[in-house]
């Protein structure tokens, strides 16, 4: 399995000069996943966490841990941070964004279910090792706009998820200032904004292409672990 123990790179080969960091996810940021989850929408944006060993290369075969029931695809706009944020006002949060990629929240699904019952904590379920393949970052001045792109997975050859990131409840400048007052960002974290509908699960042998826009698509192979 290969982890982020480098620099992070963007698309056109270079690198950040900064290490992989923390991930940080927003849960239940799109109506619509809402909805197919079963879930109520939040007064607040859900904030969990993801170390960096769940980092891993989409360009690599996905690997999923077959042992644990459903792994399912959720795939999410990323925004890689550049300078520390904490407390920080909408606009210095909007600033701090060097890199726009796209990325997988894994999640094994059965599992979570089962530690949402007992009323215990569920990183087991989505901070697992290679819980979070990610793709290189195009560099922030070529996204015009972060809240017009589309996030699109294909599954097999059938479009599976497929929603544009002007559905977001909660903006990516307001939900950076809003995570900076919690944890504080540092240059190399990466945040994962949501996901929209048509989460399910993947099976070894499905082939993925994960898209944000015109600006990457990455065509990847889902392996056994």
């Amino acid at each position: 399995m290969h982890y982020f123990d480098h620099s992070i790179h963007f698309a056109n080969g270079r690198s950040a000069q900064i290490p992989a960091g923390k991930v940080v996810c927003v849960g239940l940021n799109y109506r619509d996943h809402i909805s197919e989850m079963n879930s109520q929408a939040a007064s607040e944006p859900v904030l969990f966490l993801k170390p960096s060993t769940a980092l891993v290369s989409l360009e690599q075969p996905v690997a999923i841990p077959v042992a644990y029931g459903a792994c399912h695809h959720e795939a999410e706009m990323a925004v890689l941070i550049g300078e520390q944020l904490s407390e920080c006002t909408e606009q210095q949060a909007d600033e701090a964004i060097i890199g726009v990629g796209v990325a997988l929240d894994l999640t094994l699904r059965e599992l979570q279910s089962q530690l949402k019952q007992k009323g215990h904590p569920w990183e087991k379920a989505k901070g697992f090792d290679g819980a979070c393949p990610a793709s290189a970052f195009v560099e922030r001045a070529r996204v015009k706009d972060l809240q017009d792109l589309q996030v699109r997975l294909t599954l097999n050859g059938e479009v599976r998820q497929q929603s544009s990131t002007s559905m977001m409840i909660t903006p990516v400048p307001k939900l950076l200032a809003y995570i900076s007052r919690f944890f504080t960002l540092m240059p190399g974290d990466i945040v994962l904004t949501g996901t929209p509908a048509g989460v399910g699960p993947l099976t070894p042998g499905d082939q993925l292409t994960v898209a944000l826009d015109d600006l990457i698509s990455v065509s990847t192979t889902v392996v056994a672990r």
